[in-house]
């Protein structure tokens, strides 16, 4: 079978490999899609070559279904419709002990740390699971991951109906969590700076500033009738972005971290300290969120056509990162079973 590997030095290298049974515990996936993603592209980057392996099998928002089960797996069989939530926490450490294994302080984060779904045929712990619903396509599924992001980053924010939301950055990411809080009854405004991105974040129906061209603290001022934003998520990774995040909430406002920033970053902590503000970080997720980004999808409340770009063969991994970097794609699909 075909894999996409990264090698390093800003390389996807695509190779044969034979694929092995499962083992005790473990179920086959028959990879049907894997999504490209902002982590994905940190890896290519090498902004995380000290943590990952090389050669990396990578990737880890995908849809499958299962060929083969391991010994001792119960209550799954072939055929069954899947996803995975690519988080393996030992069970032991402080944060697993207080309830968030999520982010456990010895995560294994499958698709970095070990083997990912960009081959055909994936073994992973029957743990991981996720049962798609009846219905919902292979290729919508492969958005499950990030939508699940998104759900974990609005219940993060405690976002209440009727409350003003601004996000800044309208990548993948940043326009699922606009329409999540949408759908959790925010009201959202995305600021982002490319012109094709504002383009069909606004034909997804939210409303658009280039930072550029309006002072985007006088904007939300006026449209929160001079309080400030309830909720802002930081989304972009940009420097300027924290910066000016504290600008925009209102007194006792939540900012949420979502971005990876792999530097320090200045922050205004006189703001802060004024209209005593509420910083959260949000990271990955919990199961309830991926059953809740099974739900919205499978009622169609994700614009999952709108966001999906194109699906590209495994040969063409490297270009659609290409694509993805330059911002000419919001979504990308790698097509793992057609294996051309």
């Amino acid at each position: 079978m075909l894999t996409a590997n990264y090698v390093g030095d800003h390389t996807i290298s695509i190779r044969e490999a034979d694929a092995a049974d499962p083992g005790p515990g473990e179920v086959q996936i028959a990879v049907a899609y894997t999504g490209l993603c902002g982590t994905d592209l940190h890896i290519v980057h090498g902004t995380m070559d000290a943590r990952v392996s090389t050669p990396l099998i990578f990737g880890h928002e995908m849809s499958g279904t299962i060929a083969a089960i391991g010994e001792g797996v119960a209550d799954w069989t072939v055929g069954d419709a899947v996803t995975v939530m690519p988080l393996d926490w030992d069970g032991t450490c402080p944060a697993c002990l207080a309830g968030n294994q999520h982010i456990c302080q010895n995560l294994n984060f499958i698709g970095i740390d070990s083997p990912g779904s960009l081959q055909k045929l994936w073994n992973v712990s029957a743990d991981v699971l996720v049962r798609l619903p009846d219905g919902l396509r292979l290729d919508h599924a492969a958005l499950i991951e990030p939508v699940a992001v998104a759900v974990h980053d609005v219940r993060r924010a405690n976002l209440a109906t009727g409350e003003k939301v601004v996000v800044i950055g309208g990548g993948p990411i940043g326009v699922l969590i606009a329409t999540v809080a949408r759908e959790f009854g925010g009201d959202v405004t995305v600021i982002e700076l490319d012109p094709h991105r504002r383009a069909q974040i606004t034909e997804l129906g939210f409303t658009t500033i280039d930072p550029r061209e309006v002072d985007q603290v006088a904007w939300v001022t006026e449209w929160t009738q001079n309080a400030g934003a309830d909720v802002v998520f930081e989304v972009s990774g940009a420097a300027a972005a924290v910066l000016g995040a504290t600008d925009l909430a209102k007194v006792r406002g939540t900012i949420v971290v979502v971005a990876i920033h792999p530097t320090p970053r200045e922050i205004n902590l006189q703001r802060v300290f004024w209209r005593e503000l509420s910083i959260l970080g949000a990271r990955v997720y919990q199961r309830q969120d991926f059953e809740t980004a099974a739900e919205l999808l499978e009622r169609g409340a994700i614009p999952a056509d709108l966001l999906i770009t194109r699906i590209v063969p495994l040969s063409e991994t490297q270009a659609a990162f290409a694509d993805l970097e330059a911002g000419r794609a919001m979504k990308i699909l790698v097509d793992v079973a057609g294996q051309k």
